[in-house]
């Protein structure tokens, strides 16, 4: 029918060539992503570090990092910037994907993609159930950290570079914002 769109399912995602870039469907729409700078990957390998450093030493979970496909509907499938599950929620890692709500989700945003992780990322991980969303501004140099009250978000707290995050998540890890937001 002229006028009528596609709706994207995830069959239809793993169709794809391989491209360098992020392809991730939400609502059924597909949308493409450029590859991140360097600001956005010295930012998420920081997180990498603090956080895996954390689960060698207290196993309470996996972290995993992009490009990984998180499959939260047969028409949803993100690529966030990192992903935790954990130990007791580990039945929905499989080899090729995360198949469900992950306890967290972080996205750093880029310039190109602020508004689709602050307004369509946001509704889709509070609609799946995801328990705890990140999303961290490398020029503003701030973290807004989201938490789960029943079914919706609450705006836990807005951190900045002199502030220290701590998350239910990971009992007695404290990740100075400094070491994440390095010049």
């Amino acid at each position: 029918m002229p006028g009528v769109s596609k709706r994207w399912t995830y069959d239809d995602l793993a169709l794809l060539p391989e491209d360098g870039h992020r392809h991730e469907i939400i609502d059924g729409k597909h949308y493409l992503h450029e590859s991140p700078d360097t600001t956005h990957q010295r930012v998420s390998l920081h997180f990498i570090l603090e956080i895996g450093t954390y689960l060698r030493d207290y196993p309470v979970g996996e972290l995993y990092h992009a490009l990984l496909d998180v499959v939260l509907s047969q028409y949803d499938v993100v690529e966030p910037d990192l992903m935790f599950i954990t130990n007791e929620r580990r039945e929905i890692v499989t080899v090729n994907n995360i198949q469900g709500a992950p306890d967290l989700l972080v996205e750093i945003l880029s310039q190109s993609n602020e508004s689709h992780d602050e307004v369509t990322k946001y509704a889709l991980y509070e609609r799946a159930g995801v328990g705890e969303y990140w999303i961290v501004d490398p020029t503003r140099k701030v973290i807004r950290v989201f938490r789960r009250n029943g079914g919706s978000y609450l705006h836990a707290v807005e951190l900045s570079k002199n502030d220290t995050l701590t998350s239910p998540l990971f009992p007695t890890l404290e990740i100075p914002l400094r070491r994440i937001f390095t010049d």
